[in-house]
């Protein structure tokens, strides 16, 4: 089983129950998914681009990705509907545990002057999106096979009511949210 789902279960649950007062157990705040999204905007010209971002983003998650297109077209861009421009992946249950794990544990250490994730990239509904620069920083990833770096979106989906209780959950999973800075 998932380190992180036993820890939710024997522990981040009883502390959100105390911390916020939740009568019914079925009101403390879970993660629902993690959704992880790569643009490629140069797959237009390059067809490579995109198959070498969605065999990453496989490799990444576990999980084959879905091709995303185009909804409009925008000719400044070269760019017309319903052309390939990316690739995302929903993961949930016992993937999406396993997921988070190695991105708190192992992959967010290992980017450059890391000092901790944005407090205040919450949407207001209680889920939480981070952006990375490279892809190079999840291990399953080699480096020397590398030609292009892709970036990548990734949104955490929680089924809390509001920012507050969010950060709170992501907080006990081990999340590190940068300090404010001391004036």
């Amino acid at each position: 089983m998932a380190r992180l789902l036993d820890l939710y279960k024997n522990d981040i649950a009883k502390a959100m129950s105390e911390k916020f007062r939740y009568d019914n157990p079925m009101a403390i705040p879970k993660l629902t998914k993690i959704v992880i999204n790569m643009g490629v905007g140069r797959a237009t010209q390059d067809k490579a681009l995109l198959d070498s971002a969605v065999d990453n983003l496989s490799k990444i998650s576990g999980q084959k990705p879905v091709v995303t297109k185009a909804k409009t077209s925008v000719s400044g861009f070269r760019l017309r509907e319903g052309n390939d421009i990316g690739c995302k992946v929903t993961l949930r249950g016992r993937r999406m545990y396993e997921f988070l794990d190695r991105l708190i544990s192992i992959a967010l250490p290992r980017i450059r002057d890391f000092r901790g994730v944005n407090p205040n990239s919450f949407d207001g509904h209680g889920n939480y999106s981070l952006g990375l620069a490279e892809q190079v920083v999840f291990p399953e990833i080699d480096a020397d096979k590398i030609q292009h770096t892709h970036g990548m979106d990734i949104t955490i989906v929680t089924s809390a009511k509001n920012d507050d209780q969010a950060r709170e959950l992501l907080r006990h999973f081990g999340l590190p949210f940068r300090q404010p800075a001391k004036t």
